[in-house]
C-alpha cells in the first residue's frame, strides 16, 4: 500500500526587512498602514493558509553609525497589530516574533493568551533569542547572554509560560503557579483562562546545535531557510530525528522552510522576472552595504561594478549593529571571491549571487509541482512564503499556484477546524496542573 499524500502547510510572512522588498516598485505600499497588514491576511486567509507572520527587531539596525535606511523604520509592535487583525479575519492563524532575552514569562504568557482568546485559538508565538548588547541598550537589564545561556533562558522561559498557561485548569478557575529555577523566580496567580488551544503554537527559527535541540524539546514549528531538497531533507531528518528523547512523534513539529517565489506564463518569463527582482533588491547602495557586512569595512571607495576588495575582513568590526554576526568572514569572503574570479563577477554581481536569488521559479504549474515535491520527499512539511511586494505580492500565488496544489490533492479547499493547532494537525496539549 503507498503511503497516503501529504498536505502542505502554508504561511504568509509580511515583507519589510533585509533586502527582499522592492520598495522602489510603484505597487509597493506602505509597512505600516493597517491597510497593507489587513490586505494580506484576507489573501492568506482567502488561500486557506495556515498563519499569518510578523517577524519583529527590538531596536533599529545602524551601519556605520548611522540608522540602515534600506530596513524598515516604525512597524507597530506585532502583538498590538495581531490583536487587530484578529477582527478582520475569521480562520488564519497569528503568529508573533517576541523574544525572549528582553521579556518576562508573566507578561508574555498573557499577551499571548489573550491573542489566543480573542481570536478564538489562533495565536502563535516566535521564540527568539538576542544576540547582542546593542539591542540589549535599549533595556533596563542591559547586556546580552552568551550563546548557550541564551537558549536555556529560552527553553525556561517556555517551560515557566507554559506552566503559567495550565495554572488553569480546563474549565476550572485560577490556581496558585510557583517557579523557580536559573533564571526565571515567579508565582502567584494567573490573570488569563485556559485558551481556545490549551497553549499558543510555539515557533522557533535556529539552525545551530543548539537551535535544533530546543525546537526539538519544545517548538511546535521551525521556520529554516534550507532552500535545495538535499539540504532540506537532512535537516528534516535530523531534526524530526531528535524527537523521540523527549517522547515527541514526528507530528509534533512541522518544519515550514521560508521561501521566495517569482511566477511566469512560462520558464522564461519567470526567469527574466527573477533576474529583475534581484536587481532591484541589490541596488549599487545595497550591494556595497552587504560587502561591507562581511568585511566589516568602510568599503564606500569601491565601485560596485568593479572588482571585489583585495583586502581581509576585520573580525572585530562593529561597522555593522543589531546584525548577526556573520561566523566566519575570513570562508565567507573566500567563497566569494571564488565566485567572482571563476564567472567574472562585479561586487554588484557576486552580491547577487550570494543573497538576491528567488527560491521557487516558473510558471505557476512548475511552482505547485516543485512546492509539492518537497513535501512528498521529506525537505519540509510545508512554507513560510514570503512576498518581494508589500502588501499585493501574495495574490498571484493565491490566485493561481493554490488551485493547482488543490488539484494535486496537496491542499487544503476549505478549513476544517477554527484553530492554528487543527490547521497544523498538532494535539491539543493535555492538562499538566501546575506545580
Amino acid at each position: 500500500m503507498t503511503a497516503p499524500k501529504k498536505h502542505i502547510h502554508l504561511a504568509a510572512h509580511f515583507p519589510g526587512v533585509n533586502n527582499t522588498t522592492v520598495w522602489a516598485d510603484p505597487r509597493s505600499g506602505s509597512q505600516i498602514d493597517f491597510s497593507s497588514f489587513e490586505h494580506l491576511a484576507r489573501t492568506a486567509e482567502r488561500g486557506t493558509f495556515d498563519f499569518f507572520f510578523l517577524a519583529e527587531g527590538l531596536r533599529l539596525r545602524e551601519h556605520k553609525g548611522r540608522i540602515h535606511d534600506l530596513d524598515v523604520v516604525g512597524r507597530p509592535e506585532s502583538i498590538t497589530l495581531l490583536n487587530a487583525l484578529a477582527a478582520v479575519t475569521d480562520r488564519l492563524g497569528l503568529a508573533a516574533t517576541v523574544n525572549a532575552t528582553f521579556n518576562e514569562p508573566y507578561e508574555t504568557a498573557r499577551r499571548f493568551a489573550s491573542l489566543d482568546h480573542l481570536s478564538g485559538g489562533r495565536a502563535a508565538w516566535n521564540v527568539v533569542t538576542s544576540p547582542d548588547a546593542f539591542t540589549g541598550e535599549n533595556f533596563r537589564r542591559g547586556g546580552y547572554l552568551d550563546r548557550a545561556d541564551r537558549y536555556s533562558r529560552a527553553a525556561e522561559f517556555v517551560s515557566t509560560a507554559r506552566q503559567l498557561w495550565d495554572s488553569w485548569p480546563p474549565g476550572g478557575g485560577p490556581r496558585p503557579f510557583a517557579h523557580h529555577g536559573r533564571h526565571f523566580r515567579v508565582e502567584g496567580t494567573f490573570g488569563v483562562p485556559r485558551s481556545p488551544q490549551g497553549h499558543p503554537v510555539v515557533i522557533q527559527a535556529g539552525d545551530s546545535g543548539e537551535g535544533r535541540e530546543f525546537a526539538a524539546s519544545c517548538a511546535d514549528v521551525v521556520f529554516t531557510r534550507h532552500g535545495t531538497l538535499e539540504a532540506g531533507r537532512a535537516f528534516y531528518a535530523d531534526l524530526k530525528g531528535r524527537l523521540a528523547a523527549y517522547g515527541r512523534e514526528p507530528g509534533d513539529l512541522k518544519i515550514m522552510p521560508g521561501v521566495t517565489f517569482v511566477l511566469g506564463d512560462t520558464a522564461a518569463e519567470a526567469q527574466e522576472k527573477a533576474a529583475e527582482i534581484r536587481h532591484r533588491q541589490i541596488s549599487p547602495q545595497n550591494a556595497i552595504l552587504a560587502l561591507e557586512q562581511v568585511w566589516g569595512r568602510d568599503l564606500s571607495g569601491y565601485d560596485p561594478d568593479g572588482p571585489l576588495p583585495d583586502i581581509d575582513p576585520d573580525p572585530e568590526s562593529a561597522l555593522a549593529q543589531g546584525r548577526v554576526k556573520i561566523a566566519d568572514p575570513f570562508a565567507t569572503a573566500a567563497k566569494w571571491r571564488a565566485l567572482s574570479e571563476a564567472k567574472g563577477l562585479s561586487i554588484r554581481q557576486t552580491v547577487i549571487e550570494n543573497t538576491g536569488r528567488q527560491s521557487f521559479i516558473g510558471t505557476p504549474q512548475t511552482v505547485a509541482a516543485e512546492l509539492d515535491a518537497f513535501v512528498q520527499g521529506g525537505a519540509a512539511d510545508g512554507f513560510i512564503l514570503v512576498p518581494h511586494l508589500t502588501p499585493g505580492g501574495l495574490d498571484d500565488f493565491v490566485d493561481q499556484v493554490v488551485p493547482l496544489l488543490r488539484e494535486r490533492g496537496a491542499f487544503r479547499t476549505e478549513y476544517g477546524g477554527s484553530t492554528l493547532r487543527s490547521h497544523l494537525g498538532l494535539r491539543t496539549p493535555a492538562w499538566e496542573g501546575t506545580n
